[in-house]
């Protein structure tokens, strides 16, 4: 028996679970109080995707001839599904490799229309390893499978949300919970039966679902409507993303039907409040002292009405109390590696398990107008020490076995990287990690190689509007031309770069749509660029487009809000259809990714007439041209990454006889070699060993000037000399 049982209800990811309630039990362990967590998610498609479960799906009363033709197909081949499917599935899960080269045979897959698109990926496709071309080729085999069940067995089904149009923007609950009274679904009688039997098993006195998508909301009510017929004396909360942001402003009575509580924001508070209010009920005490029980930021209902209670005067728990997010009690060796899209980003996301972590609660910059900043999770800006967030990466190592970590923040803050970066050299940990940052000009060559050799493998970040006059609306804090000298350093340093791009924001142009594109061609065709996807402006409630609408040119849609608010439907004063650039901005994009027909006008990717672009062809080129080798900052750190130097002194002779040392360097992939006077070499290995990485010290640039000129002049004319210059070329020497 445990106090709570925590829910992912269907679905999110089907390569690694939401980390929410890992975060929540991890937190509730430091307060003692017993918890067991499931992906409903991952676990009703492990018994969809089965032997069993495919039966079961063409089971279904069906006839032939009222099928589409390509589910003719699929119901004509079900003996084939259903005798692969449990190997393709072990393949997925990283169990059975050696099942690559069977799929790749093109004969061993039964085909239905997902197919249809290989000969368009083969360009995208082709150079992938065997491995890699398997996933793709099983993705489109599950693919195949969920268009026969959206189209024949439940039209709302979706591998990363379930139902999703019910959740999204529903200002009245009457959709929803029409839906939910009705007839079970055949998703819903898995994910009940699922349901049941952890419940059975834990028998919690409280279930708390975390919803973090509209795609995940369905499935919580459905589940929370299951625990309230069938187990009256459990009670129900949801928390998480989605009623943090939409369920801010709710009065439906209906909704606590199914729910007791609905808590916003940081949930471990609220939760610890609503545990502990529900052990004092439990002691039968009177009603009157029950009333006055203090709670967070929590909905529920009292004296028949929908009721805010946020009367406690304990503050949240800062970021170092939580407590190391715990994956216990989830299968981690269940969930399956896809690649759907020929997307590097996209890749990260679906393939491969990692663990989470977020080195900062909220945003560092928290300005972005499209951004909900008005929310605490984004207003609140928390780091946590680069010490703490190591210990927790080699307790989750231990823990799950996996080296993996994405860093889940809004915008991962640049000093913090830096020492977690230097913090996982110092304890030559062996890790893998992305995140997501801003383009910040403090991302230099040097803390780019750093981040790179710790481990950092990736980074994302909005370069939104490509147009300095939208970025400074925007209130982004960069410039086109910083972007680009970011991406390129990332780039050089062998981190790939993913672009969150929008287009359709207020007051924008048909001729800055245009010139964004082509300042995104040219970032692609220099390189620096890897990745992109391209988004179209929706505004927010809790954003300040959305609080102050007039201020950008948009005219909102206003409805009465009973259950969620968040998107908001809106006019453009400019009167523009921004929809139309969709397609074309997209298939341009695919192509650039993939190094192609850079050289075709942008008018081919658009079927209306557009303008032509006003940015030069080389903007982007000229933005990088900028070279700030030679510039002296002396409140710069200098971090010296080799202390094992091999040393010959030499003598050479011109004329005159001088002694020189030659430092030896064995670098991983190449040697090094330069040739110093010998005082200043020996003086330079005496600083490299004193001031290594495994130091806690870090020496400015100034002092280590300081240090030089107590034995010798012009420190300047040595920092920059040619020799020295190799060094910091080769990383040996980085300044941040």
């Amino acid at each position: 028996m445990k106090d709570l049982l925590l829910i992912t209800p269907p679905f999110t990811q089907l390569n690694t679970p939401y980390p929410a309630t890992a975060y929540i039990k991890g937190f509730l362990n430091t307060r003692n109080i017993s918890s067991y967590q499931i992906d409903l998610g991952i676990e009703v498609i492990l018994e969809l995707f089965s032997k069993d479960g495919i039966r079961k799906i063409f089971a279904e009363d069906t006839d032939i001839n009222t099928l589409s033709e390509n589910s003719q197909r699929i119901f004509s081949l079900r003996d084939e599904y259903v005798k692969t499917i449990d190997q393709v599935i072990l393949f997925l899960q990283n169990q059975n490799p050696t099942l690559a080269r069977q799929i790749c045979s093109m004969n061993f897959l039964p085909e239905a229309s997902r197919f249809n698109q290989l000969d368009d990926m083969e360009f995208a496709f082709g150079n992938m390893g065997l491995q890699d071309k398997a996933k793709h080729l099983a993705t489109l085999y599950l693919e195949d499978i969920s268009d026969y069940i959206v189209e024949n067995i439940d039209s709302d089904f979706g591998f990363s949300r379930y139902a999703e149009r019910l959740g999204k923007s529903a200002n009245s609950f009457d959709e929803l919970y029409s839906k939910i009274s009705s007839e079970e679904t055949f998703i819903d009688h898995i994910t009940l039966k699922v349901l049941k039997e952890k419940l059975d098993i834990v028998k919690p006195k409280l279930v708390c679902f975390s919803v973090p998508f509209p795609g995940n909301l369905y499935s919580s009510f459905r589940c929370a409507k299951f625990i309230k017929e069938n187990y009256p004396d459990i009670k129900t909360a949801m928390g998480g993303g989605f009623p943090n942001t939409e369920l801010r402003e709710i009065k439906d009575k209906r909704v606590f039907e199914f729910f007791d509580f609905i808590t916003l924001d940081d949930g471990e508070l609220p939760l610890e409040l609503i545990i502990n209010n529900e052990k004092l009920n439990s002691k039968d005490i009177c009603q009157a002292e029950a009333l006055e029980a203090s709670y967070k930021r929590t909905f529920l209902i009292e004296n028949e009405e929908v009721t805010y209670k946020n009367n406690s005067t304990k503050h949240d728990y800062k970021q170092a109390q939580v407590g190391t997010p715990d994956y216990s009690d989830l299968q981690l060796d269940k969930y399956i590696s896809v690649i759907e899209i020929a997307n590097p980003m996209h890749s990260l996301w679906s393939d491969g398990r990692w663990n989470k972590l977020t080195m900062a609660h909220g945003c560092y910059w928290g300005k972005c107008t499209f951004c909900d900043i008005s929310l605490d999770y984004i207003r609140i800006y928390e780091p946590v020490s680069a010490k703490i967030l190591v210990d927790r990466m080699e307790e989750l190592i231990a823990k799950t076995g996996e080296t993996g970590f994405h860093f889940v923040d809004e915008a991962a803050p640049p000093a913090l990287m830096r020492e977690v970066a230097l913090e996982i050299l110092r304890r030559n940990l062996v890790v893998t990690w992305w995140t997501n940052i801003r383009f910040e000009k403090s991302f230099t060559r040097d803390l780019c190689f750093l981040l790179k050799i710790s481990g950092c493998v990736a980074v994302s970040g909005g370069l939104e509007v490509a147009s300095d006059r939208l970025l400074k609306l925007i209130d982004k804090g960069v410039s086109v031309d910083q972007v680009a000298r970011v991406t390129r350093n990332f780039t050089e340093a062998g981190i790939m770069v993913h672009a969150y791009l929008m287009y359709g924001y207020p007051t924008q142009t048909v001729q800055e749509t245009i010139d964004s594109l082509e300042m995104v061609r040219q970032l692609f065709e220099m390189g620096i660029l890897q990745s992109g996807f391209w988004h179209q402006f929706a505004m927010t409630a809790h954003s300040p487009v959305g609080i102050n609408p007039e201020e950008y040119g948009v005219i909102p849609v206003k409805q009465e809000i009973l259950f969620a608010n968040n998107d908001i439907d809106f006019t453009d004063k400019t009167g523009i259809d921004h929809s139309k650039f969709s397609f074309g901005l997209k298939k341009s994009l695919f192509n650039y990714m993939h190094g192609i027909n850079f050289e075709m006008p942008l008018q081919s990717w658009f079927d209306f007439k557009i303008p032509r672009t006003t940015i030069h062809p080389d903007y982007i080129h000229d933005c990088l041209l900028e070279d700030e080798n030679f510039v002296f900052k002396p409140n710069s750190k200098v971090i010296f990454l080799e202390k094992n130097v091999i040393t010959e002194d030499l003598i050479k002779t011109k004329g005159t006889s001088w002694e020189l040392t030659r430092l030896i360097f064995h670098l991983k992939t190449n040697i090094l070699k330069i040739e110093l006077n010998k005082e200043k070499a020996h003086w330079l290995i005496k600083i490299l060993k004193e001031n290594s990485i495994e130091s806690s010290k870090k020496l400015s640039l100034q002092q280590l000037k300081n240090q030089f000129e107590e034995s010798f002049e012009d420190f300047e004319l040595f920092w920059f000399s040619k020799p020295i210059q190799q060094l910091k070329e080769n990383g040996i020497i980085l300044i941040l």
